[in-house]
C-alpha cells in the first residue's frame, strides 16, 4: 500500500521536537491541531507557522471545510499547502516565499511563485471561482492593501474570496477596504484574535496597487516595494552595520548580501566597487532589490532563494547580513542559524562575515564553529560581529 505523502514523511522525519531538530532544508509534516483532524500540510523552517501552520490559515481551512468548498481554489498565500487537503478541492497554490515554494513542490502541488499584483492568467487562463488569502498584516498597511487589490483582480465577478487574518494586525480595517471593492461580505468565523471573512465580488474596477517608496541612505537610492523590510527607511540595525563598516575596502571583492530586503546593503557594497550577489527568500524583496540596483545604475545579481539554496558553488570574500529572526508572528532562529551556516559554506578561507543582531540573540557559538569571532561594536541594543573564516 502507498501511504500519503504526509504519512510517509512522518515515518521518515518524526514529529514534535524531533522534527524541529532536523536539518534546515528537510521538508516535514506540519504539526496540526486536533481541529484539523483529517487534513495535512508540509512545512520546514522559514515557512509561516513552522513547525505547525499559521493560525489564520488554520481557521481559514476550518471555515472552508465547514462550507464544503470544492473544485478549483486559488490560494494566494498557500504556505504549506493545507487547503489542498480539503476534500474535493483542487488547489492552485501561489507563494512568494522560497521556503514555502520548496514545500509545495515537495507536496506535488502546482505552485507558482508570485507577489501581489502579478497576473496569473498565463498559467491559469480561467479564473477559479473561489480564492483564498491570508492577510500579512505584520508586513504593513501598504502590503495588505496590495494583497486585497490582487485578490480582487484574481476573483471573477460572482466569485468568492475567503479572507483570513489577525484582528490585532488590522484585519477589521482591511475587511472594510475589501468590502468596498467587492461589494458584499461579512466576517463568518472568529477564534481568539483570528478572523475569516467571506466576500462575493460584484463587477467593478480593481483598486490600484500601492506605489513603491523611495529614500536615500549611505549614498544609495532605495526602492522599497510594499511589505519589504526597510521599505520606507533604513532600519536601525542596518544603519549601525553600515556606519561601522564605513572604512571597509570592498573594491573588487565578491560580496554576498544575505537577506537583502530592499537591497540597501548590497547596493551600498556595489557602489564601493564590489561584485555583489543579493539573496532573499521573499519574491517581493528580490524585485525591490532589483529596482534599487537599477535606480543607482549599479550591477549585481539578485536571487530568489531559501537562504543559500540558489547559490550553488559561488565563493565570496565578504558576507554582509542583518538576519531575520521572525517568520510571521513567531521568533524563529532556525533561519538566522541557516544564514550563518550558508556563510560558512560560501566564504573563502580568510573571508569575512559581518553580522548585525539584537544584543540578546545567541549567534556567537554558531559563528565560533566556523572561525575567529570578535565583537566589532555594541550600541543601542545591537551588536556587530565579525567572523574570519578558518581554513588554509
Amino acid at each position: 500500500m502507498v501511504r500519503p505523502v504526509s504519512e510517509r514523511r512522518g515515518a521518515e522525519a518524526g514529529t514534535g521536537a524531533q522534527a524541529q531538530a532536523l536539518p534546515y532544508s528537510t521538508v516535514r509534516p506540519a504539526q496540526l491541531s486536533e481541529r484539523l483532524r483529517g487534513l495535512s500540510a508540509l512545512t520546514k523552517p522559514g515557512v509561516r507557522g513552522f513547525p505547525g501552520v499559521d493560525a489564520a490559515q488554520e481557521l481559514l481551512a476550518q471555515t472552508m471545510r465547514k462550507d464544503r468548498v470544492k473544485g478549483d481554489v486559488l490560494d494566494l498565500t498557500a504556505q504549506g499547502g493545507l487547503l489542498a487537503s480539503l476534500p474535493g478541492v483542487t488547489l492552485r497554490a501561489v507563494e512568494g516565499s522560497a521556503a514555502a515554494l520548496e514545500v509545495l513542490k515537495e507536496a506535488g502541488l502546482d505552485a507558482q511563485a508570485a507577489a501581489p499584483g502579478d497576473d496569473l492568467s498565463s498559467h491559469w487562463p480561467e479564473r477559479a471561482r473561489t480564492v483564498a488569502l491570508v492577510l500579512a498584516g505584520d508586513r504593513g498597511n501598504a502590503y495588505a492593501q496590495a494583497q486585497v487589490a490582487w485578490a480582487h483582480a484574481c476573483t471573477p465577478p460572482g466569485g468568492t474570496l475567503y479572507l483570513a487574518g489577525d484582528r490585532d494586525k488590522g484585519f477589521d480595517r482591511y475587511v472594510r477596504q475589501a468590502g468596498a471593492a467587492f461589494g458584499a461580505g461579512e466576517v463568518v468565523a472568529r477564534d481568539g484574535g483570528m478572523r475569516v471573512a467571506k466576500l462575493v465580488r460584484r463587477p467593478g474596477p480593481t483598486p490600484p496597487q500601492p506605489e513603491a517608496e523611495t529614500y536615500e541612505a549611505f549614498g544609495v537610492k532605495v526602492v522599497g516595494l510594499p511589505g519589504v523590510f526597510s521599505a520606507a527607511k533604513p532600519d536601525k540595525a542596518t544603519s549601525i552595520l553600515l556606519t561601522e563598516l564605513a572604512d571597509l575596502d570592498l573594491s573588487g571583492q565578491r560580496v554576498l548580501d544575505l537577506g537583502c530586503g530592499a537591497g540597501l546593503i548590497g547596493a551600498w557594497a556595489a557602489s564601493r566597487g564590489a561584485q555583489v550577489t543579493l539573496v532573499d527568500g521573499d519574491l517581493q524583496s528580490v524585485r525591490s532589490s532589483e529596482q534599487t540596483l537599477a535606480a543607482g545604475g549599479l550591477s549585481g545579481e539578485v536571487l530568489h532563494s531559501d537562504v543559500g539554496a540558489a547559490l550553488g558553488e559561488r565563493p565570496f570574500d565578504v558576507v554582509l547580513t542583518n538576519p531575520p529572526f521572525h517568520v510571521g508572528r513567531g521568533v524563529v532562529l532556525d533561519v538566522a542559524r541557516e544564514f550563518i551556516a550558508a556563510a560558512g559554506r560560501h566564504l573563502v578561507p580568510g573571508g569575512k562575515l559581518y553580522l548585525v543582531a539584537n544584543e540578546p540573540l545567541p549567534y556567537e557559538t554558531a559563528l565560533s564553529a566556523l572561525g575567529t569571532v570578535r565583537e566589532v561594536v555594541r550600541v543601542q541594543g545591537f551588536k556587530v560581529l565579525e567572523l574570519v573564516r578558518a581554513g588554509a
